[in-house]
């Protein structure tokens, strides 16, 4: 008798119930986007993942990355919540895709890699030495959001699995993209496209320079299309092609590589004493 009722026991225990566990699963589809809190690490690691957090949401004001940007944005420019956002250029995922293959580097690359090249371009500025506080500060903080997801490196281009999809080819009218940009953007990035206190430059001499991916009308219509307006995005395929079209028409820094690295004694730092 009592082995009888521990072997129905077991059956009720360990049997899997299709309709539950299809219910979990598909609660858990509907919750992959989510970004999810994960518990930061005891310790100085968690320290520097926690200051990593610091310089992506204050990058052109804090002491540690101030020195390299040359320009008005941070990386909450691009990474919504702090690379959060589950569309707009997420860092979920991301340190799962590296070292990754590069076909604008025309080789392998780190994260840490990735990270610093962002300097160059999108904040138009000086790339930090590889090692330093404030290269590894990031990078640790985009790995932490990275937590419990399988590594798959990319062997095509360094993205992680939540980057911004692409949209299917279009061309942007500039003349169409002005009066969407009047009426969708100006009110955050101000009519001269200079920024304001609500939204950062889009053009200009503050603004990302032609280096970065942001500068190709494909690479900012797809951004635009899940991020802009923020919290409410709402524009159709060809409204973000118009509206980048016409954000892209207008001046902005050229890049030019020479410019942006540091003497190749500073390029990478051995950080250990």
């Amino acid at each position: 008798m009592k082995s009888t009722t521990l072997a129905l026991l077991y059956i009720v225990v360990c049997t899997p119930i299709p309709w539950l566990a299809g219910s979990y699963l598909a609660e858990a589809r509907l919750n992959a986007d989510e970004p999810q809190p994960t518990p930061l690490p005891a310790g100085e690691l968690g320290r520097v993942i926690e200051l990593g957090r610091e310089i992506v949401e204050h990058t052109q004001d804090h002491p540690l990355s101030k020195p390299y940007v040359g320009n008005s944005l941070n990386c909450t420019s691009c990474h919504l919540d702090a690379g959060r956002h589950p569309h707009a250029a997420s860092f979920i995922g991301v340190a799962t895709a590296y070292p990754a293959w590069s076909p604008r580097e025309k080789r392998v690359v780190t994260l840490q890699d990735r990270t610093l090249n962002c300097f160059m371009r999108s904040q138009n500025g000086m790339r930090p030495p590889v090692g330093s506080e404030v290269s590894v500060a990031i990078t640790a903080y985009i790995t932490w959001l990275s937590t419990g997801q399988p590594i798959k490196q990319n062997p095509e281009k360094p993205l992680g699995p939540n980057h911004t999809p692409d949209l299917a080819p279009a061309k942007g009218n500039i003349e169409s993209g002005q009066a969407l940009y009047a009426e969708h953007c100006a009110s955050c990035h101000a009519d001269n496209g200079l920024g304001s206190e609500d939204g950062p430059p889009v053009w200009g001499d503050q603004s990302y320079n032609d280096g970065a991916g942001l500068s190709r009308e494909a690479k900012l219509a797809s951004w635009l299309k899940v991020a802009m307006p923020q919290d409410d995005p709402y524009l159709s395929d060809q409204q973000a092609f118009d509206i980048a079209a016409f954000v892209n028409s207008h001046t902005r820094p050229k890049f030019r590589l020479s410019e942006h690295l540091p003497e190749p004694d500073r390029l990478g730092q051995y950080n250990a004493e």
